[in-house]
């Protein structure tokens, strides 16, 4: 199963990718970006580590690399939500740095959030980046997200107190109808 938007890819991942994920993981300005979960440095053994714990429960997917022609240049996942607040989903994802600033994840977003409303019960996707992270916002409302929130000082990072903000788009409102 892959997902083919405007000239990119979103691929269910492999334990093959373990090289080429710990090389564009690597990055302090994508760690910076993300929770703390996300390693910095990144090795090859946090890659591995990271491809055995998704690959066994990622049917249907939704953990997805993001290609360019079979070059592997990022990541973006869904993430199913429980309880009261289980017809949402949130989405995640990061680019490597080399590629930022070309339209990349817009596409990516646009191609998973169509795949979340299609393929699974759900009403809601939503993303929490940091307020700061312009990129990551910029790229959230070109997808048609809409800002809900900012939440002040909520998150550390680094050993720095800052905002972060809730993005999300409704199924009804989503424009984007991409097939797999």
């Amino acid at each position: 199963m892959e997902i083919f938007f405007e000239g990119i890819s979103l691929r269910p991942w492999s334990i093959r990718d373990a090289g080429q994920l710990a090389h564009i993981a690597d990055n302090k300005d994508i760690a910076d970006n993300l929770r703390d979960g996300f390693p910095n440095p990144y090795s090859l053994k946090d890659a591995k580590n990271w491809l055995k714990m998704i690959l066994p429960e990622n049917f249907p997917p939704r953990f997805f690399a993001i290609t360019i022609d079979k070059q592997l240049v990022g990541s973006i996942g869904i993430v199913s939500k429980s309880d009261i607040y289980r017809k949402n989903f949130e989405i995640g994802y990061f680019l490597a740095k080399e590629y930022w600033g070309r339209g990349i994840m817009t596409r990516a977003i646009k191609a998973a959030t169509s795949y979340a409303f299609n393929e699974f019960d759900i009403v809601r996707v939503y993303a929490e980046p940091f307020a700061d992270n312009n990129g990551s916002r910029k790229a959230l409302e070109k997808s048609g997200f809409t800002l809900e929130a900012t939440l002040r000082r909520n998150v550390i990072k680094n050993g720095i107190i800052k905002d972060s903000c809730i993005y999300s788009v409704l199924k009804e409102d989503f424009k984007y109808n991409i097939s797999s």
